[in-house]
């Protein structure tokens, strides 16, 4: 009887590489010449959001530049972060959290097995929690599903990582 061999499609992040990004995006700023007096704030807020506080439109700009940048060298996916609206601030700044996305939501777990069931591909998918399990006799129909899913990640917005590749 052959085992039965599976992944999991997940959406993580490294915290520790997060935090440590932030830390160095903290420093450009502080040091940068014309971020250096803009009297701008970045924060991390507990695995939630990242906070950033700054006097104008371009220096915002500037300061998500450099996290982007940051973070793509820490080898974490850009798209874990789900920008929101810019707000006014107190002392006439401005403020925009982005909002750090993981784990997979229903709606995107429901999608991603609906993908893979019409792909006709012979495996199994199921929803557990914020991930899903992909199960089938063959290795080689595994690897077509993460070849299949990788190439839709710009469709679903979010970081996929594959994990308990067994």
């Amino acid at each position: 009887m052959a085992k039965d061999c599976s992944f999991d499609v997940v959406s993580e992040f490294d915290r520790q590489e997060l935090v440590n990004a932030v830390d160095q995006v903290k420093r450009d700023v502080s040091s940068r010449f014309d971020l250096k007096d803009s009297n701008s704030e970045i924060e991390l807020e507990a695995d939630k959001s990242i906070t950033i506080t700054t006097s104008d439109d371009m220096k915002l700009r500037n300061i998500y530049d450099i996290l982007q940048s940051k973070i793509i060298k820490r080898g974490l996916n850009i798209r874990i972060l789900d920008p929101q609206p810019v707000e006014n601030a107190l002392g006439g700044r401005i403020r925009r959290v982005y909002n750090l996305k993981k784990g997979l939501t229903q709606e995107l777990a429901k999608k991603i097995v609906s993908d893979i069931k019409d792909s006709k591909i012979k495996v199994q998918a199921s929803i557990q929690g914020d991930q899903i399990r992909v199960s089938g006799k063959d290795k080689d129909n595994l690897q077509e599903v993460i070849r299949m899913l990788r190439g839709n990640e710009e469709k679903y917005d979010y970081p996929l990582q594959f994990t308990n590749y067994r």
